[in-house]
């Protein structure tokens, strides 16, 4: 039968798919069933946060069944945060749409977990709920972390009770974390993980204080080196190891013993009241080094050793790790002309040594370096007998002399008055200067207190002889006028480089009344000569009138024949009555006449 002849009959409402497909349901009845299946699925809405279940997961993609038509299929990248997600699992997820051009359910659990994400934050922020968060990347100090799909910052004090070194090391992992900070108006959450460690910590702190003994051992980890020690992190409760408790030998920085993260054990040597601060060894868990000195060390033994300290008074020397001995600069060189230690060795050299004294009480020990050669004042009066030519080395300066080195260990002193025998030096440095070579005689040796008394004038004839000839009292020179001042004038002579004669102002007047000035050359006559006290006094005025020297020459002459001047004093004219002294002269022989 056609379809026209059935319309034609009337049955214009028979269903021909159903009857095409082999299904011979009526009409009515395919109605009912299609409402019961509308009836069982959930009316979901676009833009409508459901719940939903993980039904399959690749690396690509999550499909989540929330009860629709369809199932959602939501991108893997938005489940990073929760590594662990597993089939069965319950998650959020919002109808983005309820079907794309495929007929497909479009779902996302990014979306839904932003619109939920602020109402989460703030009940865990207000409740103190530990909360789970993915770190997603490093920034700049510290880490991005997402929580609740929003994301908080975890500063990088905040991740570690001990500092972190290794950011990278928390990427891609999920950690629990506690909300410390919420700023609302920016949208800013900050998160800490060392909070929730020093919850723990504290209530282990308390057990560990608790039970904190002197003298007891105890199994640390390094948790920082500084420059000053080592701080222990004994579980909870930190410790400090400072460097002189390091080691028994001396170390530069704490990083020569110890790394950080290392686990050692420490002795606990002190700690206050309050147990806050723990004063930690660990040097002292082993014997001191002169406890286990060899017994076969004794004074005057050879040692071997490296400079680890120098100053300059002296370097200490490490004979073996803990034990060290001083040798002072004194005991570097037989020299008397001390030197800093600088001079003689360095740090790291390595040295031989004396013993010199050795204290095992008081773990003191004096070397020697000197005493490896022979002392070189053995022998000394054979090597430089008294008035030998020698030639030294000007070595330093005094306001009195010049000490002159003749060799490493003898040094000899030239006082300032055995440097010429003419000029007038009032200072050393006048004369010489450090390193020059000086000849030198020897004047006195004094072998047991180690002295060396050395003249330079001597190494020459002492022109005062000559002088005691060429000036004798009356003898008449020429010179030049030098120096004028307040006293008088130094006068000088040709071919007589260095020599100085002193002229009183009296004698310099001229026949015409006026002074003699600086520079002029002009006779004079030598009214005293002492060879003693290296003096020389002449007069120009006595060049033209004889009588003013006379008084000068019979002075001197009265000293060596009283007698014979009392009886002539009456006879003398005298020109220089004004002077005290002529007059003192004239009432003590009258009072012997």
């Amino acid at each position: 039968m056609s379809k026209e002849n059935l319309s034609a009959t009337g049955v214009a409402d028979f269903d021909w798919e159903s009857f095409e497909s082999g299904v011979v349901v009526s009409k009515d009845e395919q109605t009912k069933m299609q409402q019961m299946y509308e009836n069982s699925l959930s009316g979901v809405n676009e833009h409508e946060v459901v719940e939903g279940t993980v039904v399959a997961k690749n690396d690509r993609e999550v499909i989540v069944d929330i009860n629709a038509k369809s199932e959602g299929v939501i991108p893997t990248s938005e489940f990073r945060y929760n590594p662990t997600l597993a089939v069965g699992d319950k998650v959020e997820v919002l109808v983005d749409r309820q079907e794309n051009k495929n007929g497909q359910l479009v779902l996302s659990h990014k979306k839904a977990r932003a619109i939920k994400a602020w109402d989460r934050v703030n009940a865990a922020f207000e409740s103190g709920e530990i909360v789970n968060g993915f770190v997603k990347c490093r920034t700049k100090g510290g880490m991005i972390v997402d929580v609740f799909g929003i994301e908080a910052f975890l500063p990088g004090s905040q991740i570690d009770v001990k500092p972190i070194r290794d950011y990278d090391q928390f990427v891609d992992k999920t950690m629990e974390f506690k909300i410390v900070k919420i700023n609302n108006e920016f949208k800013n959450v900050v998160i800490s993980h060392k909070a929730l460690i020093e919850a723990d910590i504290e209530e282990q702190k308390k057990e560990i204080v608790s039970k904190l003994e002197k003298g007891q051992v105890l199994e640390g980890t390094v948790k920082n080196i500084t420059s000053y020690g080592v701080f222990i992190d004994l579980g909870g409760v930190d410790g400090l190891i400072h460097i002189t408790d390091l080691s028994w030998s001396r170390i530069n920085h704490p990083s020569e013993v110890v790394t950080l993260d290392q686990k050692i054990n420490v002795v606990i040597l002190d700690f206050d009241e309050d147990k806050t601060r723990i004063q930690l060894g660990l040097k002292q868990l082993q014997a001191h080094p002169w406890d286990a000195l060899s017994e076969t060390y004794k004074v005057g033994d050879k040692v071997k050793g490296k400079v680890v300290v120098l100053a300059d008074y002296g370097a200490f020397v490490e004979v073996m790790p803990g034990v060290e001995g001083l040798i002072h600069v004194s005991e570097m060189s037989w020299s008397t002309h001390l030197r800093s230690a600088q001079d003689f060795v360095k740090i790291g050299d390595e040295v031989e040594a004396v013993i010199l004294t050795l204290d095992r009480e008081e773990r003191k020990m004096s070397l020697g370096i000197k005493q490896l050669t022979p002392d070189p004042w053995e022998n000394i009066a054979e090597k430089y007998p008294v008035g030998s030519k020698q030639v030294g080395t000007v070595r330093n300066f005094t306001n009195f002399g010049v000490f002159v080195e003749l060799e490493e260990g003898i040094d000899g002193l030239v006082y300032i008055s055995d440097l010429s025998w003419t000029k007038k030096i009032k200072h050393p440095s006048e004369f010489c200067k450090i390193g020059d070579k000086l000849d030198v005689v020897v004047l006195e040796l004094d072998t047991e207190n180690r002295r060396l008394s050395l003249g330079h004038k001597q190494t020459t004839e002492n022109p005062w002889d000559v002088y005691e000839k060429a000036f004798a009292v009356g003898t008449a020179v020429k010179g030049t006028v030098l120096e004028v001042f307040e006293k008088g004038a130094t006068v000088g002579f040709e071919g007589y480089e260095g020599l100085e004669a002193f002229c009183p102002p009296r004698h310099l007047v001229k026949e015409d009344g006026t002074t003699l000035a600086k520079g002029e050359v002009a006779d004079f006559k030598v009214i005293e000569f002492n060879k003693e006290f290296k003096r020389i006094v002449v007069s120009h005025t006595s060049t033209y009138k004889e009588e003013e020297a006379r008084p000068q020459r019979e002075q001197k002459e009265s000293k060596k024949a009283p007698a014979e001047k009392v009886e002539q004093a009456p006879e003398m004219k005298s020109t220089l009555g004004d002077l005290d002294a002529l007059v003192e002269l004239k009432k003590k022989m009258e009072e012997g006449k």
